[in-house]
């Protein structure tokens, strides 16, 4: 059995992330980038794949673990027969390569540790060639290098490098592993100690900048911080999660990739940011977008590289076995030549977002905009495959023709609101016409509901997005009785799935089932609130809340049935939703 993902903190330097387990092991680590090959992957596969442990000897699990107040710092205590010791984990944020600290700090007894060091560069393919330099461990391989420096003497054991030494009451003892390209000059020594006073600064500084406080500030904060740690800040781009192929359905092979940028994160990404206080990092996830999506609108993608890169062709790692042997492990992402109709509408919603938020000049944007919205007028009514990426027909689904209603949406209020020029009774003429199609070929009045695509039978959690992008107020009837048939028929065990797999014949054009989806549980949460149910939402909030592991992240799914968090990890889409619930809670005027 895999580690659970419970089990796992998060480590980040604003370029790429790290995965810690409870036991001391970094089992996922990709550098220089989120993107980059992995050195560590024994998170998809065995130890033997890479991984760093730091540890007591003989002790399997820690005692107790914790982020220090406000930052990414780790904290994991192990209790021993022979004393107390404290690890301290960190990933130093600057500009010039990857850095992994670890100190080890004694705090009672004298204690025998082991350090276990098992690099492999591309996902667990490569052995490096390992020697002594300069003081340093240095392991390299192609375009690859680390470095690893520490006072204790290590020595080769079999395929890896390790080291057993003792730590006394007060004792501190850095380890600091660097990433460089091969042919790069040697790293500079880096003090751990003046690193972690950095480090812990830069973190709270930043999350400092976070709104009024409020019920579930202490959630919000350590959500907002991980979407930090999963900001790409060259360019400003936020990963969906730091992992790849950690499977929505254990043994299954729902397993993607999801180390990239997707376009209909951005309105729900800058309402987020801009509601809680950062507006840098909009206005930063704004010029990303501005920039990702430039050029002919037809050939807009659902999703790009954090550099914009359009090009992220989807193969499989056969020589991994895969989280809980969930195969096949994929890099790269074959979504992102999907047609995907909402995303048009998202991108013009973010881009509306970001002009009432007043985060840049408007000129280039509109330009943009106005390519866009022509684009989107002579597609709209085209089938495709949905917010949630399907690979099976193209459906005309609900929830793209109203995001398609959006976009115009938008534009309308852009020149009544903002003065800018365009052709506004045109795009009032195809918003009704949109709307007027959902409401009439969308909508089942024998269930009192909007289904998940013209004609189907089942449902969509996306549906509960329909008040909150405006298309219907949330005293409709309509929405009401969508909100309450997701509620119903989508529910398990009190969470919501995205939709039923099996319903009108397999929409999605895969075998196999998968998990309750954070973030549209958060949705329901939402809408609970929005249609007045205050204290039922709040309820479900809370039950989500629970679900968080002991440092607070999430994946993005949940296994009922299993009772553990199933898909990548941490996923950003579970954190930004319940940040927005949390605000939507504490608007509310129900206790």
């Amino acid at each position: 059995m895999s580690t659970p993902l419970e089990d796992y903190a998060l480590l980040g330097d604003l370029h790429t992330a790290a995965l810690v387990s409870r036991g001391g092991s970094v089992d996922w680590l990709c550098a220089p980038r989120f993107d980059s090959g992995a050195c560590f992957a024994a998170l998809l596969d065995e130890p033997e794949a890479g991984h760093w442990r730091i540890a007591p000897a003989d002790v399997e699990q820690c005692s107790s673990r914790r982020y220090r107040p406000d930052t990414l710092v780790l904290e994991t205590d192990f209790e021993t027969p022979d004393g107390t010791v404290r690890l301290i984990d960190f990933m130093p944020v600057r500009d010039d390569g990857a850095d992994l600290v670890r100190i080890v700090e004694g705090r009672s007894g004298r204690v025998p540790m082991r350090m276990s060091l098992q690099l492999r560069f591309d996902y667990g393919s490569i052995v490096p060639w390992v020697r002594q330099k300069d003081g340093a461990l240095v392991a390299t391989a192609g375009p690859d290098s680390t470095w690893l420096r520490t006072d204790v003497e290590m020595q080769g054991e079999g395929m890896s490098t390790v080291a057993e030494f003792e730590i006394s009451a007060g004792q501190r003892i850095p380890f600091v592993l660097t990433h460089r390209q091969s042919h790069h000059a040697a790293p500079k020594r880096l003090d751990a100690e003046q690193a972690l006073t950095q480090t812990e600064h830069f973190w709270r500084s930043w999350i400092a900048q976070c709104g009024p406080k409020g019920r579930y500030d202490e959630a919000v904060r350590r959500s907002l911080i991980t979407l930090k740690a999963l900001t790409y800040h060259p360019t400003g781009a936020i990963v969906a999660a730091p992992t790849t192929s950690l499977p929505e359905e254990l043994g299954g092979e729902r397993n993607w990739d999801y180390r990239y940028c997707w376009l209909r994160d951005a309105s729900l990404t800058l309402s987020t940011l801009i509601s809680a206080g950062f507006h840098a990092e909009a206005k930063a996830w704004r010029e990303w977008l501005l920039r990702a999506v430039a050029g002919d609108p037809a050939d807009l993608q659902i999703l790009y590289s954090i550099d914009g890169t359009r090009r992220i062709p989807e193969f499989s790692l056969d020589w991994l076995r895969g989280y809980e042997k969930s195969v096949p492990v994929r890099i790269g992402n074959a979504a992102h030549e999907q047609f995907q109709l909402d995303v048009w509408g998202e991108v013009l919603d973010g881009l509306h977002l970001a002009r009432e938020a007043e985060l840049a000049a408007e000129s280039d944007a509109w330009s943009l905009q106005l390519k866009l919205l022509e684009y989107l007028e002579g597609n709209w009514q085209r089938e495709d495959a949905g917010l949630w990426e399907v690979r099976g027909t193209a459906r005309p689904f609900v929830y793209s023709k109203a995001m398609a209603w959006a976009g115009m949406d938008r534009a309308i209020t852009a020149v009544e609101r903002f003065g800018l020029d365009g052709p506004v009774e045109r795009w009032r003429a195809v918003a009704a016409q949109i709307k007027d199609e959902v409401c009439t070929r969308g909508f089942d009045p024998a269930r009192n509901t909007f289904t998940q695509f013209y004609g189907s039978t089942g449902l969509d959690a996306s549906l509960l997005l329909l008040p909150r992008i405006g298309f219907l107020p949330w005293d409709d009837p309509r929405v009401v009785g969508t909100v309450e048939a997701v509620q119903r028929e989508l529910a398990e065990g009190g969470f919501v799935r995205r939709y039923d797999p099996s319903a009108d014949g397999g929409v999605d054009g895969l075998p196999g089932s998968e998990g309750t989806f954070l973030i549209c549980s958060f949705w329901l949460v939402d809408a609970l609130a929005g249609i007045g149910r205050v204290a039922e939402a709040r309820e479900l909030f809370e039950r989500l809340l629970a679900l968080r592991n002991d440092v607070g992240l999430l994946a993005e799914e949940y296994d009922v049935a299993a009772e553990r968090l199933i898909g990548n990890f941490p996923q950003a889409f579970s954190h930004l939703g319940l940040v927005s619930a949390a605000q939507r809670l504490e608007s509310a005027h129900q206790p």
